[in-house]
């Protein structure tokens, strides 16, 4: 697959870099990590549980507030964003009240960071990571088999990848629908633009075979006879954000069909950060999207 770009690398940068589109950025950092915290100690929390070897392999936990007699919570994986560079999982603990408070168990991850690993390596860490949930979440409440993972920008990269992932063959006590679905928000699915722009050519250092191994929207559709074991993807992104952003969004349902991708929808009035504040407030439609994954609605 070919994707046609002006071949302008300010065009690029302009598209691709959401800090400087959106001037306020450090004010959802800020704001983000503030909260966050709060959510760290008013909420059950395991943290920094290992679930590989490597540099940035942990985990944080939030257990579903259930009693022992209910049935095994839905499990929400939550994989962060920043270009595959940059955050981590002690960022994002703000997310979690509003889905533990539904009913849901939530999992956050870490990863290690380019350029110190390839995406390749950051999407086989995840695979790690989901490994370890399915194996390990009904210890703390939550159910293996209603796993479901969303993912904000790079995140949202690799909850597609995850989607597609052939479990069987990383572990043979995998199943093949162990993402019961997923959702990506802001995500990238064609990585070849990233690797002609100037703000991120240097630290993500793809490569041509890394772009085919890592593209969503380069993978193979999924076969009639296999679309059934396969969860649905959600794509959204933030109808304020940049013109690549709403074509990635839209280029992952043209790839992999509308069997496989439902729903692609640009939501209004919303940037590239705006858009994961909307994913916890309980009236916006990303909120809805999410309960209606985790069957919380």
């Amino acid at each position: 697959m070919n994707t046609p770009l002006p071949p302008d690398p300010a065009w690029l940068d302009a598209q691709y870099n959401n800090r400087a589109l959106v001037p306020d950025h450090a004010q959802y950092f800020e704001r983000w990590a503030r909260d966050s915290k709060a959510a760290r100690e008013h909420l059950v929390c395991l943290p920094d549980l290992a679930y590989g070897h490597g540099p940035g392999e942990t985990l944080d936990l939030f257990p579903a507030q259930r009693r022992d007699s209910d049935p095994l919570a839905p499990v929400l994986v939550f994989i962060h964003g920043g270009y595959w560079r940059s955050l981590d999982k002690s960022d994002h603990s703000f997310l979690a009240p509003a889905f533990v408070k539904q009913g849901a168990c939530v999992v956050i991850p870490n990863y290690a960071l380019c350029p110190a690993v390839t995406i390749p390596d950051i999407t086989m860490q995840m695979v790690q990571a989901l490994a370890w949930t399915y194996r390990h979440i009904a210890v703390h409440g939550g159910d293996p088999r209603r796993i479901s993972v969303v993912g904000h920008s790079a995140g949202g990269h690799l909850a597609a990848m995850l989607l597609a992932c052939e479990w069987s063959r990383f572990a043979p006590d995998l199943p093949e629908d162990l993402v019961y679905n997923a959702l990506s928000i802001s995500g990238v699915f064609d990585l070849e633009p990233l690797r002609h722009t100037p703000f991120l050519k240097d630290s993500l250092r793809l490569t041509p075979e890394q772009v085919r191994m890592a593209s969503p929207a380069w993978l193979p559709k999924a076969q009639p006879d296999t679309e059934e074991e396969r969860g649905v993807l959600l794509s959204v992104a933030g109808g304020d954000e940049s013109a690549e952003f709403q074509r990635q969004a839209r280029l992952i349902r043209e790839t992999w069909g509308e069997a496989v991708v439902p729903i692609c929808e640009l939501l209004p009035g919303l940037n590239h950060f705006s858009v994961l504040d909307a994913l916890v407030q309980p009236r916006h439609r990303l909120n809805h999207l999410a309960r209606q994954l985790l069957d919380l609605t």
